[in-house]
């Protein structure tokens, strides 16, 4: 048997781990599964509701590490498709019970399942618990994977953590640049993300954590245009501090700890080298 919660779980911010908390706590006084029954893709890029300005704050691997890192015993992903979008609240719930043992299925105070989109409180199935919201502590403003994203995509980095409760990652391999910062002293590591999908933060200069290998690093990352350049392309590239290997090829996570300033454009290449000097010693704070 098993306590269950369902939902897609984009970013497992402070939100759903409120939510994972009861869910984990509920099966080891009960001595079942804590289970998170999740699904992929993401709905809106089945249903075609705005897909195209769809971003996610998690990857796959990123969420089931997550989840599992809060206490979960067992992610399961189901294939979300048309077909699947059909099931009615009940017939889901069933599902649930049937295929994974749900003695209790937890949900949130605004969590809607099934094609008819009801909650806990208009389903009012027996061994149905549901979770109420989990507040941020600034006024009356609640903790949502839409929140975060508004927050990224605004330059607002501290919020936007303080929200996931950990620093926002981006996550892909290294390839080939341009190699100017080389030429100023500043050499960069340039990814492709892993997600087509992933969101990416406003343009800027970031404080960030660099994992490589195994060893973690410190080093600023540009998110943005390279305007004094003459770029065209928008480009996540890193500069990893007392660093200079060959990395091509090679897997890169960033960890964004803070947003240091704006992406502009200088005068020059020696005026850049400048700023990015002062860049560095506010990243080394």
């Amino acid at each position: 048997m098993a306590v269950v919660t369902t939902g897609f779980f984009d970013g497992v911010h402070l939100g759903h781990r409120h939510l994972l908390e009861t869910v984990v706590s509920l099966s080891r006084q009960r001595g079942e599964e804590a289970v998170v029954v999740s699904f992929w893709p993401h709905p809106r890029t089945v249903l075609q509701q705005d897909a195209r300005e769809l971003r996610l704050l998690t990857t796959l691997p990123e969420k089931r590490s997550r989840l599992s890192a809060a206490g979960i015993d067992r992610v399961e992903v189901l294939p979300f498709t048309r077909e699947f979008a059909r099931m009615t609240a009940q017939e889901y719930l069933a599902m649930l019970r049937d295929r994974y043992g749900a003695s209790v299925v937890v949900m949130g105070y605004d969590n809607r399942i099934g094609c008819d989109r009801l909650t806990a409180a208009e389903i009012g199935a027996s061994f149905l618990l549901q979770v109420d919201e989990c507040q941020t502590g600034q006024g009356e403003k609640s903790i949502s994977s839409t929140t975060i994203r508004s927050a990224l995509l605004s330059g607002d980095l501290a919020w936007a953590n303080a929200m996931l409760g950990y620093p926002y990652e981006l996550y892909g391999v290294v390839v080939a640049g341009n190699r100017m910062g080389r030429t100023i002293g500043f050499p960069t590591a340039n990814i492709q993300l892993y997600e087509p999908l992933k969101l990416v933060p406003a343009n800027g200069v970031y404080a960030v954590d660099v994992e490589l290998e195994g060893r973690l690093l410190q080093g600023m990352c540009n998110i943005g245009l390279r305007p004094t350049v003459g770029g065209s392309v928008r480009t996540i590239e890193t500069h990893i501090f007392g660093f200079d290997e060959d990395i091509y090829g090679l897997p890169l996570r960033i960890c964004l700890r803070r947003r240091i300033r704006d992406e502009r454009k200088f005068s020059s290449l020696e005026a850049l080298r400048d700023q990015l000097v002062q860049d560095e010693q506010a990243c080394r704070l």
